[in-house]
């Protein structure tokens, strides 16, 4: 039933739908997270990476502007990157479902962070050699602050993981609970073999992930989680947790009660 139903989803793209619904991934993924990280503002453990982390959360939202702009571009009829991004329902969001999960300590956000900022950095570095022009460019003006943010969530989880035995125990735990969200990073999807001329899939950078992955943690004196364990599903075909029914209802109340508001 499920592969039927995958097919009648392939059947439904034509080419320049699929591309824009791999801007969606790409877009949401990016807007979700830097939403989450903004939440942190203030919040930090030491002022140092309390800036460090909210100039984070920009780089993310900026990121996810030029790839709303680009979407807006394809679509026509005056959409715009606020109307995309304002007045979408949760259902039309196709974000990873890892992004959208809590904040929780500073080791889940670090984890979360660590986790897809390794997968970012393998995207988007493959994403400068695409045949698409736009998201070429995209991932070229981008490459530089996704190293620099996989170098600064890798190292945070080194620096919690060989640290105290409080430190490693949570960030352990954080690892643990967080692994089964990762799955979904990698999984097929139809639009993949609609653009497998133009566009990576992101099965391809797999391995490389794990690889990295594996590689951190054990400077961490971490266990990874096995790569064979269940994993959850559903955000890239707009089934999303609760939890980012929470986040749109911050992040969109303003433009919604008042939209047409201007500065």
């Amino acid at each position: 039933m499920a592969k039927g139903w995958l097919n009648s989803v392939k059947r439904g793209f034509t080419k320049e739908e699929a591309l824009k619904e791999y801007l969606y991934f790409l877009a949401d993924d990016s807007l979700i997270l830097g939403q989450q990280l903004s939440k942190w503002c203030s919040n930090g453990p030491v002022l140092e990476q309390d800036i460090a982390i909210i100039n984070t959360a920009l780089d993310h939202i900026g990121r996810a502007r030029l790839l709303f702009q680009e979407i807006a571009r394809l679509e026509g009829k005056g959409t715009t990157e606020d109307s995309l991004v304002y007045f979408r329902d949760h259902l039309h969001f196709k974000n990873a479902l890892l992004v959208e999960q809590p904040n929780g300590h500073w080791g889940d956000t670090i984890t979360r962070s660590f986790l897809m900022d390794t997968f970012n950095f393998y995207l988007y570095d493959s994403l400068r050699t695409c045949e698409v022009n736009s998201i070429r460019t995209i991932a070229e003006k981008a490459i530089k602050e996704i190293s620099y943010q996989a170098q600064w969530s890798a190292e945070w989880i080194v620096r919690l993981g060989d640290g105290t035995e409080e430190s490693h125990t949570k960030i352990q735990e954080s690892i643990d609970n967080l692994w089964m969200w990762s799955g979904e990073l990698f999984e097929n999807h139809p639009v993949f073999e609609i653009l497998n001329e133009e566009l990576p899939s992101f099965t391809s950078i797999k391995d490389l992930w794990l690889k990295k992955v594996g590689q951190v943690l054990k400077m961490g004196m971490l266990i990874m989680p096995s790569p064979e364990l269940w994993m959850q599903t559903g955000g890239r075909f707009g089934i999303h947790s609760s939890q980012l029914g929470f986040i749109l209802g911050e992040m969109q109340s303003l433009a919604r009660s008042y939209p047409n508001a201007t500065w």
